[in-house]
Formats: C-alpha cells, structure tokens, sequence
C-alpha cells in the first residue's frame, strides 16, 4: 500500500491514462479525488472504486477556468484538509503541421495542455507549501523530446509542459515539493482509437503503422502509463525532482532499422 492514506488529485480521470491511474491509485490506499469534465465519466471511475472498497469523490471543473479549478481546490480542502499529490493529466491532442491549424483550434489544444496544467499547479501548490511537502506529477509526452509529422500544437504544449516541470522545481524543492514529468509514448486509448478509425481506410494497417514507431513493437496501454505514475506519487522517486519519466516503448532513445 505504497499511497496508504495519501490524498490524491487527478485532473482528467474519468477515462484514459486519468482513469487507470485513479483506479492504481486507489488500490494502494489513496482517496482520490476524480476530476474531469464529463460529470458521467467523473462518477463512473468513482463507483468503480468505490465498489472495489476504495475511497473516492467526483469533483467536476474545467481546468482551462480560474474560478472553476479554485473551487474544486478549495472543496477538497474542506474536506480533507491537504492534497498530496496532484497528477495533472487532463488534455486533448492536435494533428496538423503549422500551416495546417487553424488558430482556434491551435488555441484550444494550448489552453487546454497548458494553462489546465498552469491552473491546478497554481491552486494546489500554497496548500503543498503550507503542508512543507507534496508530490506533483505533470503529463507531457516523449514528442516533447523528438520530432514528430503532424502534431505542431501538441508536441509546443507537451514541450512546453516539460520546460514548466523543471522551473517549478526550483521554486519549491524549498519546500519538500517534488515536481517531475510523465513521458509516455503512443498509448492505445480511446482517443488513439479513434484517430485510426478515422484517420486511416484499414484500422489495422494504421495501428501497425503506429507499432513501428516503438522499439517494444506495440502500444502501450493506459494502466502501463499509470504505473510510472504510481512511482513518482510515492515514495519510492523521493530523490526524483525535476526529472522527465520516460515510458514510450523506446521511441526517443531508441530506432528501427
């Protein structure tokens, strides 16, 4: 029980990556508080560990909305008294190269990946100051390391997301706060399915394609990503701080020839 009595916040955990890590999470011994956008999905991943014995409540915020984020902060104050961990997970993905987004949806996909990381960092820091502790977990991505067709606005954000972890560091290691970054690969969530649904005629030759960018020859799955995230929540990265997880299969260290 590596998070026995840790209360813990994941943005975007009514599916996906979020979803897996709340369900992880909450069998370690955490009370997790669920967030997401989508009240239904936020409730289901709450009764899925509430049904397993676990402890969890639903808070519904947009992390892109100042006011909306510090009141789901302030609300798990009031009930817990502390949070111990925030993952910030939440986020959409982009295609096209430069030329090819338009600026709303280039700022859909910044405000989102961004400011919905900037925003729960901001509210939930002084509270971790307070505490003089806390385990921060931001969501980018190995794009942010390599170059990648097509994902202009999503590879600036994951980059951007990266470069964030490392500054916050420095401000607040002072404080007994570690702060590092998750870099998964391609992982095979609904969204991914999605994308090779539409994006290709053969949904099969598409998830092949996407296979080869990785040494490990397959996707990885959301629970894969989930526990990478269970070690920067506990104890077992205390020394970690500052510092990129890389958990992609081999795509940034790694080439097929």
């Amino acid at each position: 029980m590596r998070l026995q009595n840790k209360i813990i916040l994941i943005t975007g955990s009514g599916s996906g990556i979020g979803k897996a890590t709340a369900l992880l999470f909450a069998e370690e011994g955490a009370t997790i508080i669920v967030n997401d956008l989508a009240a239904d999905k936020g409730q289901e991943t709450v009764e899925e560990i509430t049904s397993e014995g676990g402890s969890a409540v639903f808070i519904q915020a947009d992390v892109t909305d100042p006011e909306s984020v510090k009141s789901m902060v302030d609300e798990a104050i009031a009930n817990f008294g502390r949070i111990d961990v925030l993952f910030n997970n939440a986020g959409v993905s982009g295609v096209g190269a430069i030329h090819e987004v338009e600026p709303e949806a280039w700022d859909r996909v910044i405000n989102i990946n961004i400011r919905g990381v900037f925003l729960p960092n901001k509210y939930v820091i002084p509270h971790m100051m307070e505490q003089q502790g806390g385990s921060i977990i931001n969501m980018s991505s190995c794009i942010a390391e390599i170059g990648l067709a097509s994902r202009a606005s999503y590879s600036a954000t994951k980059g951007a997301v990266l470069a964030l972890t490392k500054s916050m560091q420095v401000d607040y290691a002072p404080y007994g706060i570690r702060v590092n970054a998750l870099l998964p690969g391609t992982v095979l969530t609904p969204f991914v399915e999605d994308y090779l649904r539409t994006s290709y005629d053969d949904m099969e030759a598409g998830y092949e394609s996407l296979k080869k960018r990785q040494l490990s020859g397959d996707l990885l799955r959301p629970e894969d990503v989930a526990k990478a995230a269970l070690f920067l929540a506990s104890d077992d990265s205390k020394f970690m701080m500052g510092s990129p997880l890389y958990i992609d299969g081999g795509v940034v260290f790694g080439k097929n020839v």
